[in-house]
């Protein structure tokens, strides 16, 4: 597991995505994956994922209505909400703000949102989760960030952002796929799908260690677990799951 195998396989990978090296060297492949190729994919992947961890979620949502406001609304952001794959899981009549830095996830996220009538959709916002000023500052119960940490400009700051629009009290839930222990195969061939996997999946990048993110943000309280979830030929199988509290 030397560097020079990782920079050899790395090669060799790049030269079997070739065609899409080219389309990004003449500015084709970025605008047909953020438009065409990724909202495909991310929906099809979205429904794998969801089948492999929805008993994970379903526990991990369970507490939501626990930081319902003293108003008795329960108001929510998702960072990257993609094709709204979280929705069934929020309690009935909590008030949704949806944002994505990607705004061609229209109809998936249409079809969400017909089939969870029981969430009430209050706007659509295209923001990246570094900059979401658009959100008042303290104006949201809870926010939740499902495989998007992996594709940020920063984490740590949007990090930052969850802390600004979150009450006092307020709860940040997330699932992200993560590095692999740095000893093992896993890692190594994240390593070498590094480059590649990054351009062809819009920016996804495979080796952040984002427990460590989390645990110097400043939350009062960080429920954090390492799961695996199945994912058989993918380098995306070691996951974080948990929630932390202003």
């Amino acid at each position: 597991m030397t560097g020079a195998s990782v920079i050899f396989l790395r090669a060799c990978l790049a030269l079997l995505a070739m065609p899409i090296y080219l389309l990004s060297f003449l500015g084709i492949w970025e605008p047909f994956c953020k438009k065409i190729f990724f909202p495909f994919f991310l929906e099809k992947l979205s429904a794998i994922h969801e089948r492999k961890t929805k008993k994970q979620k379903q526990e991990l949502f369970r507490n939501l209505p626990d930081f319902t406001s003293p108003s008795g609304e329960l108001k929510l952001l998702e960072i990257g909400t993609g094709c709204g794959a979280n929705f069934q899981f929020y309690p009935p009549g909590c008030k949704v703000t949806c944002t994505d830095i990607n705004p061609n996830f229209q109809q998936g996220l249409s079809r969400s949102m017909n089939k969870n009538q029981h969430v009430h959709y209050e706007r659509f916002l295209v923001a990246a989760g570094e900059d979401l000023h658009q959100v008042p500052s303290g104006s949201v119960d809870a926010v939740v960030c499902t495989l998007v940490l992996c594709s940020v400009r920063n984490v740590d700051g949007t990090l930052k952002e969850v802390l600004r629009v979150l009450r006092p009290g307020g709860a940040f839930y997330f699932l992200e796929h993560v590095a692999a222990d740095r000893s093992s195969w896993k890692y190594f061939w994240q390593q070498v799908c590094y480059p590649t996997w990054k351009l062809v999946f819009d920016g996804c990048c495979l080796t952040r260690e984002i427990w460590n993110n989390l645990e110097q943000a400043h939350f009062s309280e960080l429920q954090l677990q390492h799961i695996s979830v199945v994912l058989p030929w993918t380098p995306i199988q070691p996951h974080i799951i948990g929630y932390a509290v202003k």
